[in-house]
């Protein structure tokens, strides 16, 4: 039975877009956890596929160039969202350095999420699945969403003149009817500062 369990799965995985994220859960209809955990282990073993983190695998990219290609961090987040079906959104000092805010790259990737919380430990970084509220996953903004989000991590009150006219920047390249929706929902010391340095000046 094992044998077959693991010809199917091999089979399966065989059939995959290089580049795609493999998980256990993946294989859920053709045989128990452990016979799908220890397929997949066996075919890390044989490099059909690369062991990411804790229950999470790759079929790489193999480039002429480049040789094996793996997914990225953001990348793996991405799948494990689409997989599970739940929305994800950048928080913290990840959304800084995505708007350009930060300069310092985050070995904790934080996402808010409505999903179950998780902690995924890949290499010497690691993903975290926070869960929050339906309120603040509502943000409609690409960079409004991330920047009020990322704005959370930091005392407005200490910003030098810099950083507050990148915040104006940003917030310019915004739909300024999407803005003031996410404004909304943004706690009340961000909306402040962003009613006080922007749009009391552009409205």
């Amino acid at each position: 039975m094992l044998v077959s369990i693991y010809n199917q799965i091999e089979s399966k995985v065989k059939r995959s877009k290089p580049g795609q994220i493999i998980l256990p859960s993946d294989f859920k209809d053709l045989g128990t956890s452990t016979a799908i955990r220890k397929t997949l282990s066996r075919l890390a073993g044989q490099k059909v596929l690369v062991r990411m983190g804790q229950g999470i695998y790759v079929l790489p990219i193999h480039d002429k160039v480049f040789g094996e290609v793996l997914p990225s961090m953001e990348e793996i987040a991405a799948s494990l969202a689409r997989k599970e079906h739940v929305k994800i959104m950048p928080t913290g000092q990840y959304a800084l350095n995505k708007i350009g805010l930060s300069t310092q790259v985050p070995m904790k990737m934080v996402f808010l999420t409505n999903g179950t919380k998780k902690n995924i430990t890949i290499g010497k970084n690691s993903i975290v699945f926070q869960p929050t509220t339906s309120k603040k996953l509502a943000m409609k903004g690409t960079i409004s969403s991330m920047l009020f989000l990322g704005l959370e991590e930091l005392d407005l009150n200490q910003l030098n003149e810099s950083v507050v006219e990148k915040i104006i920047s940003l917030l310019k390249m915004e739909d300024v009817k999407i803005l003031k929706h996410d404004l909304k929902l943004a706690p009340a010391r961000i909306s402040d500062f962003v009613i006080k340095n922007f749009l009391q000046q552009t409205i």
